[in-house]
């Protein structure tokens, strides 16, 4: 009996805290994460929203139901009044409530009510709290200021980065989604809308509301979210009958069975996956998600995030939990991001200045030899585990890769970071600018933040002298790699030439392409004769190396080109797919593109240079003439579509294109499904 007065003393101290009108910092101290109780559950949430005590807001509404869509609002605040069973008195006061805060919120707010905005959703609980018609207001509006994500749209930012969130800590599930063509939209819409109020029982809400709000971190939801997926992850994956549209609906139901007992246990998960997790996604979308400030027109966060291979992390960051461990003699205590740094660049840059703590993996080992490259990350692991065991401040469980910060080498990076995830690799992360922004963050003190740093070769001091032609003319040798910490990273020996010239040149040799004639261009109305109909191995997803295209002409720079807007193409109806991809050309440079898939084309656009968010149209494939898809077997990202016709003597190849496809699977998977279906239609 004493034990039980004991746990709940706080509840007195909390309700005297109350009477004093103690701050948020004295509350939260008080309640340390736990539900509150009933009847002091609207005082807490007032406090932890920061409206208790301000003003009526709607007191300065006109008065005027004249919107729209006030119809649909004004039946949607009914059926919800209906659906909590309220007394016929108090149900006309609670609707007319209801529908005066939303109805001056659109209004004030310049937004357009919809029955999935979700903001029904958020009120519900509220009207537990028995709350004056001013006070409903304000937590109305600070609810969904604070907590409530802009864009949740059909695939939009925020699940952008819940997919990138996602990735970081459970690669495999990402990649079934991914597979599956299961966005977080489809199913978690209703979750982030409405901080799951939608989805659980109003008695769980409450309580899990009491924890939410007392963390006051306007991100918990996506870790919240995240914990609900990764926990239910066999039940998505196990199962191999389920299809698209029944893991769909499985999931939207997960939130559903979490029960009053495991709401501190759920809600101190996330907060764990949270700290286990880079920060910088907080600073940079803090303001384009939450907040009432008026996000620009220019702001690129939401592209940033739709377009990112993995989770950015800022160098200031990764300069942060270096001194941190640096401090502490090398150990770190409790949770926390530990990095081990993957510097990518050619070997040349890095031993002209580099992290003292970076591991050096040569991005162009990936094309140019393939073994020594398996090689070099069969030493990565066994340098990070060896650096983990000796507590030193190089290791850490958590890849963060780091390119030059100019995009003729990061191109490789990318390949590689590509690679690791594709592997299934965990914390896997890049350093956003790269050495390029770790040189400017250091530029005070190079001497002592960097490693073997040299003026005179250092690609930010003297960008000119950085892996040009002159280089390798003048036969300039940087020699075996310096490492950086002698005691861990000495024991490895990795010399590379790595010049991105020879690399250019081996990778052409690589293709066995020689100069050709410019591509013909190939419609569906041209005669396609026998193909694919009992033919075998039409898509050879497998070993390619044979050197059969060496008479094949690709399609010509020197063609016309069409300038577009990448975001309204992605955004036409008639695309089923789309991928981020390299165009590899003949000569072996590689130019960032997109691939879109129609129903009856493959298109080809690729990044203009100094023009964001512009695309050339650098070709139009019809689906009926791509007569063979491959892939290298030592790289299976490396995808030749061939294009031509077949008759009796077999197929006659005119032309092809080649593309680095970081997810090339599930893309060559697609583009055959659309093949056949074109196929199916002609032969009808």
């Amino acid at each position: 009996m004493a034990e039980a007065e004991d746990d709940n003393s706080w509840i007195t101290e909390l309700e005297t805290a109350l009477v004093e009108e103690c701050d948020f910092g004295s509350l939260r101290n008080i309640c340390k994460g736990r539900p509150v109780p009933d009847h002091l559950r609207s005082e807490v949430w007032q406090i932890c929203l920061n409206v208790h005590g301000k003003g009526d807001a709607l007191s300065s509404f006109n008065g005027l139901y004249d919107m729209d869509e006030q119809t649909q609002l004004r039946e949607d605040c009914s059926a919800l009044v209906d659906k909590l069973g309220n007394d016929e008195e108090d149900k006309v006061s609670i609707v007319s409530d209801l529908e005066s805060i939303i109805t001056f919120y659109c209004k004030s707010r310049n937004e357009k009510y919809t029955s999935s905005s979700g903001w029904l959703d958020l009120l519900q609980p509220l009207l537990a709290l028995k709350l004056s018609r001013s006070e409903l207001y304000n937590c109305f509006y600070a609810l969904v200021n604070r907590y409530i994500p802009r864009d949740c749209v059909k695939n939009g930012k925020p699940f952008h980065l819940f997919r990138l969130l996602l990735q970081y800590h459970d690669p495999e599930l990402c990649s079934f989604l991914d597979t599956k063509r299961i966005t977080a939209d489809m199913f978690a819409q209703p979750w982030f809308r409405s901080m799951f109020a939608a989805s659980c029982d109003l008695k769980i809400i409450l309580k899990m509301w009491d924890v939410c709000l007392q963390h006051a971190d306007p991100f918990l939801s996506f870790f919240l979210a995240l914990v609900i997926l990764v926990n239910a992850r066999e039940m998505i994956t196990e199962d191999k009958k389920l299809n698209k549209r029944e893991i769909i609906e499985m999931a939207s139901t997960f939130p559903s069975a979490i029960e009053s007992e495991d709401i501190e246990d759920f809600c101190t998960l996330a907060q764990y996956y949270a700290s286990k997790t880079p920060q910088s996604f907080r600073r940079d979308f803090q303001t384009p998600l939450f907040g009432t400030s008026v996000v620009s027109q220019n702001d690129s966060s939401e592209e940033q995030v739709s377009q990112a291979l993995c989770l950015p992390v800022s160098v200031g960051e990764l300069m942060q939990a270096n001194q941190l461990g640096a401090k502490s003699g090398g150990s770190f205590q409790g949770d926390g991001v530990r990095y081990f740094v993957v510097d990518c660049r050619p070997a040349d840059q890095y031993n002209s200045g580099h992290l003292p703590t970076a591991f050096h993996l040569d991005a162009n080992l990936m094309l140019q030899n393939p073994e020594e490259f398996s090689s070099a990350v069969q030493a990565l692991w066994t340098t990070q585990k060896q650096a983990i065991a000796a507590g030193s401040v190089a290791g850490g469980e958590h890849l963060c890769f780091m390119g030059s910060g100019r995009e003729e080498e990061d191109q490789y990076v990318n390949m590689v970071v590509a690679n690791f995830l594709q592997k299934g690799s965990q914390y896997v992360s890049i350093a956003k600018g790269g050495y390029s922004e770790l040189h400017q963050v250091l530029r005070d003190n190079l001497s002592e933040g960097l490693a073997d740093h040299n003026s005179k070769r250092c690609i930010i001091c003297c960008p000119d002298n950085a892996s040009s032609a002159s280089d390798v003319e003048n036969g300039d040798d940087f020699g075996p790699l310096k490492t950086a910490t002698q005691d861990l990273f000495g024991k490895l020996s990795i010399v590379v030439k790595s010049k991105s010239v020879e690399m250019k040149e081996k990778f052409a040799s690589y293709m066995k392409n020689e100069q050709v004639p410019v591509e013909r261009h190939i419609s569906n109305t041209d005669r396609l004769g026998k193909r694919y109909r009992n033919m075998a191995n039409v898509f050879t997803i497998g070993d390619d190396d044979e050197g059969d295209d060496g008479a094949v002409p690709m399609s010509s720079d020197d063609e016309h080109r069409e300038t577009v807007s990448l975001d309204t193409w992605l955004k036409k109806p008639e695309v089923v797919y789309s991928c981020q991809c390299q165009e590899v050309r003949e000569d072996g440079y590689m130019f960032p593109s997109h691939l879109l898939v129609t129903s009856t084309h493959l298109y080809i656009l690729r990044d203009i240079p100094n023009r964001k968010g512009m695309v050339y149209i650098m070709g139009r494939r019809a689906l009926g003439s791509i007569v063979k898809i491959t892939s290298k077997k030592k790289h299976p990202d490396f995808i030749t579509l061939k294009y031509g016709t077949s008759d009796d003597d077999g197929f006659h190849i005119t032309n092809l294109d080649r593309f680095i496809i970081p997810r090339a699977g599930e893309a060559t998977k697609i583009i055959k499904q659309q093949i056949i279906k074109v196929l199916d239609a002609l032969d009808s």
